[in-house]
């Protein structure tokens, strides 16, 4: 793998767990495939100008270690294969430190024209160039605890009235959040569930307790693992709203489901599948689960729904 970010976890960067926001994780590894596509002979791929670009289909990430206010960070990667007009990259985020991984992501990304986002294919000299960039995926990186998929053909809304789905986060996408092609960054499809997720009483009853006034302790919910699957990308004033249903629940770790749809038309933005885990945010360590709790999370989990 050849290195293709280094920086730093800046304390504005950082949520009320503590730690890095998985946001500004997509967004870094979004800087890195950029630099990643540059060393396979493309041109910059993020400018205004550009005609072409990567856009990601697929991702899947893993969250591996805790990055903590002022930590320094760096990012690797490679291609680990390609075809007519996509290719999978992995790229993974390390404590610089003591090389220990932070994050893994997997991204299936489309070449593809600016204006459309729709994928074409790849310039001949892209086949000699991505030789030397070639690499194999880490066993870390590989999926744990959720299967990747194809990506919600069931999400609409109908569908997630058909299943009453909660609401956990509603909004409209605005200019700040948009590339230089007029389309939602990557780093979003995280952050607009983060923003959302701490809503979801039903899947974290110990934090919606918190906030209600009656602690137990103090807790966070914590992001382990997640599929994304992208079916369009939103421009700026459009509008969206999180429908999300727990798929099941275990005595450490919770399947959660989000379908982020456009409200007018009912399709889906983008479906994800995540892996969550309440953390003691007094301990710093995966909270316990109690036997009532349990009752709850299982009376709550909705029958077959996917991601």
């Amino acid at each position: 793998m050849i290195e293709l970010w280094r920086g730093c976890v800046n304390a504005w960067e950082c949520d009320e767990l503590g730690h890095y926001n998985v946001r500004f994780y997509l967004a870094r590894a979004s800087e890195a495939l950029a630099n990643l596509a540059e060393a396979a002979g493309l041109n910059p791929i993020q400018r205004a100008d550009a005609l072409a670009t990567l856009i990601p289909q697929t991702l899947h990430i893993r969250f591996l270690a805790e990055a903590r206010p002022g930590a320094p960070l760096y990012i690797e990667g490679g291609i680990v294969g390609f075809d007519t007009a996509t290719a999978d990259i992995v790229l993974v985020m390390r404590h610089s430190g003591t090389g220990k991984p932070a994050a893994s992501f997997s991204m299936r990304v489309g070449h593809a024209a600016p204006a459309s986002a729709e994928a074409f294919p790849w310039p001949k000299r892209f086949a000699t160039t991505v030789e030397a960039l070639t690499v194999d995926k880490p066993d870390f990186a590989a999926p744990r605890g959720l299967a990747t998929g194809t990506g919600g053909r069931r999400a609409s809304m109908s569908a997630a009235d058909a299943l009453d789905l909660p609401v956990i986060g509603r909004g409209r996408f605005g200019p700040h959040e948009m590339d230089a092609f007029g389309w939602m960054r990557a780093e979003f499809l995280l952050g607009r569930v983060s923003d959302s997720v701490t809503n979801f009483a039903a899947a974290f009853p110990e934090e919606w307790d918190m906030h209600a006034g009656e602690p137990s302790a103090r807790i966070g919910s914590a992001l382990l693992e997640c599929c994304i699957h992208v079916h369009r990308w939103p421009r700026a004033g459009e509008g969206f709203a999180i429908r999300s249903g727990l798929k099941s629940a275990g005595p450490k770790v919770r399947n959660i489901v989000h379908w982020v749809l456009e409200p007018a038309s009912g399709k889906p933005w983008w479906t994800m599948e995540g892996v969550a885990a309440p953390m003691d945010l007094d301990q710093r360590k995966l909270a316990a689960i109690d036997p009532e709790t349990q009752a709850k999370l299982d009376a709550a989990a909705v029958p077959g729904i996917e991601a």
